[in-house]
């Protein structure tokens, strides 16, 4: 699957759909860490992941852009750092004009106005006006993975970015997880339409036949339960 069908489903769909569908794929559920937003509003991305690790020099970054295919998202590992931030408004252009649809930085940007104004995407854990404070020795596989929270991540994985957050899904897995988010998806404003309608949820759910099976069996789960009816608002 290229980045532009991932894109094309994605527009109908929410990071919380793919989180929902990996359950359902039984697929881990890989979200980078809470507090991971777009630094510009109603940023959205979905791509291939195209890894770099910072160590304090701007350098890896062109030339990760140098093996990138269009649609590709590049995904930033700096450690989660909080004293500095590591992609400005210059790298960020220069990504937009690699063809790269986005960025995901598991630390800090700054530059927030210009990245505004170029309008990709960009996800990070917030801004913060100083720059890299040192360089580091870079590693070999700078350009081969990225760590993001407690996942690593690299080319055969897929990133997916909204209002919600980021998540992260196998390249491999992506057809499954999609369909299973669009089934859930479709199930949920079915749901949402029969609310306003005047059908609460518990009534389209049999809430009350959830509570009488669950007192003549005490181990049902409420997600037991939904499976075997058809919901979908817990996956």
């Amino acid at each position: 699957m290229d980045s532009a069908e991932l894109r094309l489903r994605f527009d109908a769909l929410t990071t919380a759909h793919l989180a929902d569908g990996c359950v359902r794929a039984g697929v881990p559920v890989r979200c980078a860490p809470a507090g991971t937003h777009s630094a510009v509003p109603g940023g959205r991305i979905a791509g291939r992941v195209l890894p770099a690790r910072h160590v304090g020099s701007v350098d890896v970054f062109l030339e990760a852009y140098d093996s990138a295919a269009p649609g590709d998202v590049l995904v930033v590992d700096n450690g989660g750092r909080l004293d500095e931030s590591c992609v400005g408004d210059l790298a960020v252009l220069e990504a937009r004009g690699a063809g790269v649809a986005g960025v995901v930085i598991w630390g800090l940007h700054r530059d927030s106005a210009d990245i505004r104004a170029i309008g990709l995407p960009v996800f990070s854990l917030g801004s913060l006006p100083t720059g890299p404070l040192s360089v580091g020795e870079r590693p070999a596989d700078a350009l081969t993975s990225a760590v993001v929270g407690e996942w690593t991540v690299g080319r055969d994985d897929v990133v997916f970015g909204d209002d919600d957050g980021v998540l992260f899904v196998p390249l491999a897995e992506a057809g499954e997880v999609l369909t299973r988010a669009e089934a859930i998806r479709d199930t949920e404003r079915r749901q949402a339409e029969r609310i306003v309608a005047g059908a609460s949820l518990r009534d389209q759910v049999g809430f009350d036949a959830y509570l009488t099976a669950r007192r003549e069996r005490p181990a049902l789960t409420f997600r037991e339960h939904l499976r075997a009816v058809g919901g979908a608002i817990e996956e």
